[in-house]
């Protein structure tokens, strides 16, 4: 990855101004606000933000617990909408779709890694990383799926159920899970946050990996100024606005 934006850039990234997407970009949102209803009244979590993520391009939002981060990043992938504003995810206008329309473009273009995982107790570690791949109908979605476990370095742990496997080994099988269907895009929040520094390391070194032979832009929330610092952009988030790093 290249070093972070100098402190002071203002690309992609603004409280206020006007944005145009660039036609290249896989993400793009503008004018972003989230209101919510509550006991003292209204609160605004987002305040009119843009960003924009380009092909390939890593950009780390850091900042305070409660600060709207993972707001932000739920909306800019569609599982959440906007009070205002607009979303343009692969080219493709957010606030026209309803939900159905909004997880079929997901599907097998956009990948997602949480702090918690998000594995499905039920099924192994193979048929985890089968599921997207299923959903659209991969009909290679077992051999697919076991390189890909190959590649994470897990391919003798495929029988195993998510219970069975330790919290690194779980992240894996989720990367896996992300980047089995080679996407466009990957979410990912706090994607060290369950493990421990050396584990957390490890995870990270192969997330980067993935990411370089793949292309995959990504958008990173996380605590961590070291994970941030490997990504090409940092913004910060405070008080629902955003700034650039």
């Amino acid at each position: 990855m290249n070093s972070p934006t100098p402190a002071g850039t203002n690309s992609a990234a603004g409280a206020s101004s006007a944005v145009s997407a660039s036609p290249e970009a896989v993400l793009s949102g503008h004018q972003i606000a989230k209101r919510v209803s509550g006991p003292e009244g209204e609160l605004t979590i987002l305040h009119e933000l843009d960003i924009e993520v380009h092909p390939s391009e890593a950009i780390a939002i850091v900042g305070p617990s409660g600060s709207g981060k993972s707001t932000l990043l739920g909306i800019l992938a569609g599982l959440d909408t906007p009070t205002e504003g607009t979303v343009e995810l692969l080219h493709q206008p957010l606030s026209s779709m309803d939900e159905d329309a909004r997880a079929r473009l997901r599907a097998g273009q956009v990948g997602f890694v949480f702090q918690s995982f998000q594995l499905l107790p039920g099924l192994t570690a193979l048929e985890n990383v089968m599921l997207p791949l299923e959903l659209t109908g991969d009909v290679d979605a077992a051999e697919r799926a076991r390189a890909m476990l190959e590649k994470v370095g897990l391919q003798h742990r495929s029988g195993h159920q998510p219970l069975q496997l330790s919290g690194g080994e779980q992240q894996r099988v989720a990367l896996a899970r992300a980047f089995v269907s080679e996407p466009a895009l990957l979410f990912a929040d706090e994607p060290t946050g369950n493990l421990d520094s050396e584990t957390g390391e490890k995870v990270i070194e192969l997330m980067f990996s993935l990411t370089r032979q793949q292309g995959a832009a990504v958008v990173l929330v996380t605590h961590d100024n070291n994970l941030a610092a490997r990504c090409d952009r940092i913004l910060r988030m405070g008080n629902g606005r955003l700034e650039a790093l």
